[in-house]
This record gives structure tokens, sequence and C-alpha cells, in this order.
């Protein structure tokens, strides 16, 4: 069964987007990471959060553009409460976590979910649905914006440290989510 990957840059001080979800302040720090080059094969599929979905791209207008700096293709589920009208190749839309979750999970084929976006990560976490956490730290502090997760009233997830690497520019950490 496919494994849901909560996979995200973010800053030294746990954003993982700048005020209003900009997500400009990104492409200054995308440098070169070999550990995690291999990433994108790894995956078979995106949870998409709306916000995210609909969001800046730190690429936009690039080669780069898209998922994993454009090293991805494949499908995408959105969960949204805005269902539109009309269908996008390779996305699909879904109001109900759950479905989302089951219909990303049959189409990775057996290789990870990733999701995008604070809000979905933040339910699937609550959910007990996520396996691993990937954080990439880059080498800035933004001071307002979007964190990595953020839980009203408290509530933590416990994690175990699966591996740490170093490249210039970054820190990737990765965890094992423990239920």
């Amino acid at each position: 069964m496919s494994k849901l990957l909560y996979s995200v840059a973010m800053s030294a001080d746990a954003f993982i987007a700048g005020p209003g979800g900009d997500m400009s302040w990104m492409a200054a720090h995308l440098e070169p990471n070999p550990p995690m080059d291999d990433l994108p094969g790894k995956v078979g599929a995106l949870l998409v959060g709306n916000r995210t979905y609909r969001g800046d791209d730190p690429n936009k207008g690039t080669d780069e553009e898209g998922a994993f700096s454009g090293a991805w293709q494949g499908p995408q589920f959105v969960l949204t409460h805005d269902i539109p009208d009309t269908a996008e190749p390779g996305v699909e839309f879904h109001d109900d976590l759950h479905r989302a979750v089951a219909a990303a999970r049959a189409a990775a084929g057996g290789k990870y979910v990733s999701i995008l976006g604070a809000d979905v990560a933040r339910q699937c976490l609550r959910a007990g649905l996520v396996d691993e956490v990937l954080t990439i730290v880059l080498p800035v502090l933004l001071g307002d914006g979007v964190r990595l997760f953020e839980q009203p009233g408290g509530g933590s997830v416990r994690l175990e440290q699966v591996s740490v690497s170093h490249v210039p520019g970054a820190t990737n950490i990765w965890y094992r989510v423990l239920n």
C-alpha cells in the first residue's frame, strides 16, 4: 500500500510559506540537493490542498514550474470544498479527506503519496493517515507565514527520526510518524 509522505521545504523558523501563502522567498534558497534528487521518482501521486494548488509556485513561468521543481509529473488529488465545474487533465477534486486519500493511494501504485499544503497535512496528521514526514530546512528566518504544522489548542504528533543529511544550503530530516 502506498504511504503518505508530508514532504516540505521550510524556513529555519518552521514556515513553509510566507505571509499570505507567498512562496517566492523559496526560489533564492533552492539549490541542488543530491540526497533528495531521487524523491520525485518515488512519488506516484500528489494529495494537494486547495490553497496550495491555486497558490504561488516559486518557479512559476520557468522550466522548473510545478511539483518538485518541475521534476514530477502525474496524478494530483486536490482536497477542496469548492469543486470546479470543469475538469482539469490529471487532476481530481475531492471534498472528502478519506476519499481523496484512498483515490491518491490507488493511483500511486505502491509509490508515495506526497502531501502538499499545511492544512491538508494537518488534517491527515490529525486523522492518523501520515506515515512519514520529510522536512528540508532552508537557511532563512521568515518571521511570519504558514507554519509547517499548527494545531490550535495544542496536540502533538510523535515522530521518530529516520535520517538526517546535510548539503550546502539545506538540512534534510526524514521522520517516521508514530501513531
